[in-house]
This record gives C-alpha cells, structure tokens and sequence, in this order.
C-alpha cells in the first residue's frame, strides 16, 4: 500500500521509525474536515440570511444551537465522523435542514448507487459486507437486507414500467426472444419474453419485459396486446427464432408485421439435424446463403446447400421450406442485414443476467427475478449503438420499396388517371 513520509529526510528520534500516513487515510482525514468546514459555512449562510429576523424583544429567531450526536458517514473516501451543526430557528413552519448532509443520511449518493450496480454485475448479498468494508472502512449500511429493499423498489419500478403510455412512441423494426433462467426458490424455470425495438432515429429500446409460460402462443398474445392497447402501433418487421408461439401472435395482434426468422437459431437447428462430421461443410454453406449479396444469389446458395446435402433431408427442409421467412431482410435496406439477419441483440446483453443468475444460482422469486433483468437491460440500453443505417430507418417505416436492399425510385410521372393536376398552373403532382 501507498505510505506518505512526511519527512523522509530526518532521522528517526530514539531508535523510532520516521512518521507515516497511509495515503487513504488521510483522504479521509482531508475529507473529514472538508466536509466540517463546508457544514459550518452552510450555518453560517442560513444565519446571516435570517439576521433580521427577530421577536418582540429584539431577540433574533434563527441562532446557532451547537453541534448534533456524532455519526458516521460512509463516502467515496471512506467512513467519516461527523458533527453536524445545528440550528434553532423559532419561526412558526420553519426549520433548517442542511442540503449538504442531509438528517439521517449514512451513506452518500454515489456510494448508494454503486450498490446496485455491484449486486447487478456479479457481487453476491452475503459478500458485500466483507467485500466493501475493507475499501469504506466500516460494514455500516452495506449488509444483504440493504440490497433485497433494492429488489422490492426495482419490482415496483418494472410494475410502473409496463403500464407506461406507448401512444407517443414508433417503433420500425422488432427482436423477440424467450430466455429462460433459474430461480432459486421455485421448482420451474422462469421463462422472460423480452422484445427490442428500433426508433425511426434507429436507436435501440427495450419495449417489453414480461414473464411467459414456455413461450407460448397465449403468453406473447398478451404482451404483444398489451402493447397495442398502451397505444403501440405495428413495426414494420418482427426478427425471432422459430418458436411458433411468437409468430403465431404476432399474426393475430399485428398482423401487417412481415416476419424475420433468426439465422443464428436456424443455423443451430440445421446442425441438429446433421451428423456433426457434416458441420463445418454446412456452416459454409449456410454461410453463403445469408450473406448472398442479393435474394438472387442466395436462391442459388440454397440449390447448392440442398444439392450437397440431399441426403439428409430433414435438415435441407428446415431451410427450403421456410424461404419467404429466411430471406426477407432483402427487402430492406442493405445496411440493416446485419441486424436483421440474427436475434443477438436480445441474447448478447442477456450475457450480465446470466452471469447475476450463476453467482447467486438464481434470485429467489420469479418477481425479483424479472426485475433484475429488467434493472440489467435497461442500465445496458445506455450503451447499446444505433444500427447501422439509422438514417434509413424513416423510409421503411413509410414503406420505401427495396429491392436487394437498394431503394428503388418512385416514377417522376403519374399516369393520366391518377395525376393530381394543378389548375393555376398545370403542373402535375407526382
């Protein structure tokens, strides 16, 4: 650890070691007396702005009134002691209360807010106390009863948070995904239907979080419906794997959404299906299939992968059979295929819950479970990047056509029955 010497020059006074202050002790020895000093200040400001005020003796209303029981304060540098002073202010309806320490804080702002973060990114309840206490000096407000108010607060943060009004929002494109993890204290596993959505700005948001039963039918029918009725209109495409509980409601609440299926999710169910001696030919092959640079090209591809692997037909049909679905995305602009092509937007940030989950081999109910994935996506929406494009974004939600992802140009001239033609001065509208 870091030593300061104050004088290292000086020979030691009856056989005794030079004087030493460890550098971290006196930060908070530094902030200790900064923090009295701005406290006094903040006194002797609320004084002298009430000086005037006095009684029908003359006496003043507001006077000093010494110090209040010391307590200890945890802060970035450590566990400090404070003092705080007070104030005797006799005005009817009004009392001092100081903005820099205010009365029964133990903890500062940004030590409160670290907590959940470290709770969130891997630090068990049990080690807080052993963990931070060596680092703040004190165990004082960092035990596990600290975090488990946390999750009750993020349950009624994420009740609050699915009930919000969605009439002012747009949302163009849609990743839907179920992800199952375990919770410690009930038998079944929790399975989380999460959507993602594109602005016409083309950032990315989280829009739904919700607790389904097997990814079923009915159970993404009732969040794709609650959305509606929150005033959400339909996107103009929705990305997923194949789990048919989606699309099966994704056609009855939205029906006007064209549907993307997940390559990654296809890729791995076509390996499935093959002896794995095969696996490499097919990632190849499948490869040239949803990187085609046209749907030209990728028809082609798809004649090659069923052609070399004809053999096993049960894994050339999970490809042939669902070609509208596989290669949609050329209908939309090129430089969104790399996004629409795969669900990973969903499965990628997914990683922190996963990791939460396997240190504390689960959160111990469904409730607090779905609110620390929704606590871990929405701090993660901050740094999650536009998609490439963003500025197209518009246009497909204004149904722009695209043909191998290039926009095609609309007609400078209308025909003669459906001309708008101005009469001042002849011009045809296009």
């Amino acid at each position: 650890m870091l030593k300061l010497v104050h004088d290292d020059t000086s020979d030691a006074v009856d056989g005794t070691e030079p004087s030493t202050t460890d550098l971290d002790e006196l930060c908070r020895l530094a902030a200790k007396e900064m923090l009295a000093v701005a406290l006094l200040a903040e006194r002797r400001a609320y004084l002298e702005a009430h000086a005037t005020q006095t009684d029908a003796t003359g006496r003043r209303l507001v006077v000093g009134n010494g110090y209040a029981r010391e307590r200890s304060v945890v802060t970035g540098a450590g566990a400090v002691e404070v003092r705080a002073p007070r104030v005797d202010d006799r005005r009817e309806g009004e009392r001092f209360a100081s903005v820099i320490l205010p009365a029964y804080m133990r903890k500062s702002p940004k030590v409160t807010e670290v907590l959940p973060i470290l709770y969130l990114r891997g630090l068990s309840t049990g080690d807080f106390a052993p963990a931070l206490s060596e680092f703040f000096g004190t165990e004082a407000g960092l035990s596990a009863s600290t975090v488990n108010r946390l999750t009750e607060a993020w349950q009624a943060e994420h009740a609050e948070w699915v009930e919000r009004d969605l009439s002012g929002v747009d949302y163009v494109y849609m990743w839907a995904d179920g992800v199952h993890f375990n919770v410690r204290l009930e038998e079944d596993r929790l399975c989380c239907l999460v959507i993602v959505g594109v602005r016409p700005d083309g950032t990315k948001e989280l829009v739904a979080l919700a607790d389904g039963y097997r990814e079923s039918t009915d159970s993404w029918a009732e969040v794709l419906r609650g959305l509606k009725d929150r005033g959400l209109s339909a996107p103009v495409l929705a990305v997923g794997d194949g789990a048919l509980g989606f699309w099966g409601a994704v056609r009855e609440v939205f029906p006007s959404t064209r549907e993307q299926r997940c390559w990654v999710h296809v890729t791995a169910n076509v390996l499935d299906a093959l002896p794995k001696r095969l696996h490499d030919d097919a990632k190849i092959a499948l490869k040239a299939i949803y990187t085609a640079s046209t749907r030209t090209a990728a028809l082609e591809a798809v004649k090659r992968f069923a052609d070399e692997f004809s053999g096993f037909q049960k894994a050339v049909v999970k490809i042939t059979s669902n070609l509208d679905v596989l290669l949609c995305y050329y209908d939309f602009p090129t430089e969104h295929w790399v996004h629409l092509r795969t669900s990973n937007p969903i499965e990628s940030t997914f990683s922190t819950v996963r990791l939460r989950t396997r240190v504390t081999r689960g959160a111990g109910s469904r409730k607090a479970a779905l609110a620390m994935a929704y606590k871990l996506l929405d701090a993660a929406q901050d740094r999650w990047r536009k998609i490439t494009g963003a500025e197209l974004v518009p246009l497909v939600r204004a149904r722009a056509t695209f043909i191998d992802g290039k926009l095609q140009e609309r007609s400078d001239q209308a025909t003669p029955e459906t001309a708008d033609t101005d009469e001042t001065t002849g011009s045809v509208a296009a």
